[in-house]
């Protein structure tokens, strides 16, 4: 088989979520494709990194070393920066970015002293900002273990993301509006080597523009306030009846004492992300995070 004609090695983790989207990327591509499954550093028990690049480093060293030839990630756990002689080429039309509640109907319909399980500051600072009267139980594991912990009674409710439930065919949660999703959250985004032409053309029809335009306009907001795993941010960008951009942004400290949100809308994706770091910054938002 010549190589013009041999399959694109499309990396991806090997959890349950990951090979679903992975597949789903898979089945819009132009071309025939294998899937490689890659053990990365936030995989391994007891990893010592502690940062977003957890999620991609070995995926991007395959990239790297032409051993895979496109990778798909959750777009939200994709770090600012990427590996040299990489980049992000293009996304499918966004899922639904919200958070879900599961186990409660509504955030109002907890009881006072109720447990939610989340693994996400940025979940914890709304959670708390929002009901200061309920209890924000740390927990982690894939979406099946985090169900479980809600199914044997050790917690009233779990906030999970919509997006995620769906792709694994999960149902029951609530959405809730009232938080602000995480950066790039629904968002699946593809990576590959800079310049390589074949991968560009095999992708080039499911690539979604609005998508697209979101996701630079979160990513340029979280970089531009230096946001790692650890930031208790949320951004999330909407393409307007215009074709402008709307980005709502929150910035809060993990306990839910202080907080901000904003909105602006704009144009251009990474202008608008500035913008709207450097708002945030003018009130405050650098000596919370």
């Amino acid at each position: 088989m010549s190589g013009l004609r041999a399959p694109l090695r499309l990396g991806t983790r090997a959890s349950p979520l990951a090979l679903a989207q992975a597949a789903l990327v898979a089945s819009a591509i132009d071309a025939e494709v294998e899937l490689v499954r890659v053990r990365t550093s936030g995989d391994q028990p007891n990893s010592a990194l502690e940062d977003k690049q957890r999620w991609v480093d070995r995926i991007e060293d395959a990239l790297v070393a032409g051993e895979i030839d496109l990778a798909v990630h959750s777009a939200k756990d994709v770090p600012g920066t990427l590996a040299d002689g990489l980049e992000l080429i293009g996304a499918p039309q966004r899922a639904d970015a919200r958070d879900a509640l599961c186990g409660a109907p509504s955030l109002a319909a907890l009881a006072s002293g109720a447990r939610i399980g989340t693994s996400s500051l940025r979940r914890t600072a709304q959670l708390r900002a929002l009901r200061d009267d309920i209890a924000v139980v740390a927990i982690a594991g894939n979406i099946d273990t985090r169900l479980r912990r809600l199914h044997d009674g050790s917690l009233d409710a779990v906030v999970l993301a919509c997006a995620a439930l769906g792709r694994l065919g999960r149902s029951g949660g609530a959405p809730l509006d009232e938080l602000i999703p995480a950066v790039g959250q629904g968002t699946l985004a593809i990576e590959a080597r800079s310049g390589d032409e074949r991968v560009a053309a095999a992708i080039s029809a499911l690539r979604d523009s609005d998508t697209e335009r979101a996701l630079a306009a979160e990513r340029a907001l979280a970089n531009a306030l230096g946001a790692n795993c650890h930031t208790p941010i949320g951004a999330h960008a909407s393409v307007q009846a215009d074709g402008t951009l709307e980005l709502r942004a929150f910035v809060g400290r993990a306990d839910g004492s202080r907080w901000l949100r904003d909105s602006h809308r704009g144009s251009d994706p990474v202008t608008l992300g500035e913008t709207v770091a450097e708002r945030l910054r003018s009130v405050g938002a650098s000596e919370m995070l």
